[in-house]
């Protein structure tokens, strides 16, 4: 494998998954300290590297809104029932229970996904801070949809580029395993059914990424039946192969980031009977893909 690392006046890089070289994470950077073209540095190299790490953080919740605004322009969330008092860029993810209510959503985001699929124009990033964490489990899992896509033949890279996938947020909330609710005419109304492609191009610099979710859709348009989504399941089974997966194991202070125009990401569950668990996550908007 070709050495990636690269050391920088303020911190240094390597591959976030040594096995792949998927994704970076910097090193000897506390961002609370970071000038404005050092920020800028790490975020070119999230653009290039679809996940980046940092580890050790301690960062409260105005700095993680100022951080996320150097990537874009944070994104607002479809339900607002947990999201931060004061701060609703931020969403908690717990199973904490503080006076008789649960502060957070918990197990959001099991399954096979990339967020906002179900939106005209998805997020573009999704951020992970760890604010407490089980001392097992809970793990989170990000997919390299470029990996996978250049590891198909050309041919089948070919008949994929052609397919369209048909995405409904009613469809997710109304049929998911966890959080499952019936939507209000108002929800319905403000999140209607979109297509988007199967193979993504990233703006950034025109890689191709497989761009598949679970979930969400409901149809393959470009096929003969449109119903079938044999396909889907076929495709993400073949991009959450080890070879294109990293995991990630958590700490407290991490932040964690990914690129969702170019991956596909899930939770895992953990004994959350005997652990704690809490995380704030940011969105970052996105535009329509391409």
């Amino acid at each position: 494998m070709v050495d990636t690392t690269v050391d920088d006046t303020a911190f240094r890089t390597v591959p976030l998954d040594p096995k792949s070289g998927f994704g970076a994470e910097i090193i000897g950077l506390d961002l609370r300290k970071a000038d404005e073209a050092t920020v800028r540095r790490v975020v070119g190299i999230f653009h290039r590297h679809g996940a980046l790490l940092l580890r050790g953080q301690s960062l409260d919740p105005a700095e993680l809104v100022r951080f996320i605004r150097h990537v874009g322009t944070p994104e607002g969330h479809t339900l607002q029932d947990f999201t931060l008092p004061g701060f609703p860029e931020i969403y908690v993810l717990s199973n904490r229970v503080e006076n008789g209510r649960p502060i957070g959503a918990h197990n959001d985001g099991v399954g096979w996904h990339t967020d906002y699929s179900y939106k005209a124009e998805p997020v573009m990033s999704t951020m992970l801070y760890a604010v407490e964490v089980p001392p097992e489990g809970s793990d989170t899992l990000i997919a390299d949809g470029v990996a996978a896509y250049e590891a198909l033949p050309p041919e089948r890279r070919a008949q994929l580029e052609k397919l369209r996938l048909h995405h409904s947020y009613r469809h997710f909330m109304e049929t998911r395993e966890h959080q499952r609710r019936r939507l209000t005419p108002e929800q319905i109304r403000d999140n209607p059914d979109v297509v988007h492609p199967l193979v993504r191009v990233h703006p950034v610099d025109g890689r191709k990424a497989l761009w598949p979710s679970t979930g969400t859709v409901t149809e393959i348009i470009g096929q003969d039946d449109p119903s079938d989504l044999s396909l889907l399941d076929e495709l993400v089974a073949f991009m959450t192969r080890d070879p294109f997966v990293y995991r990630h194991q958590w700490q407290v202070g991490d932040l964690l980031m990914w690129d969702n125009r170019c991956t596909l990401h899930t939770g895992t569950l953990f004994d959350d009977r005997t652990y704690l668990r809490t995380m704030h996550r940011l969105w970052v908007k996105g535009d329509r893909p391409a």
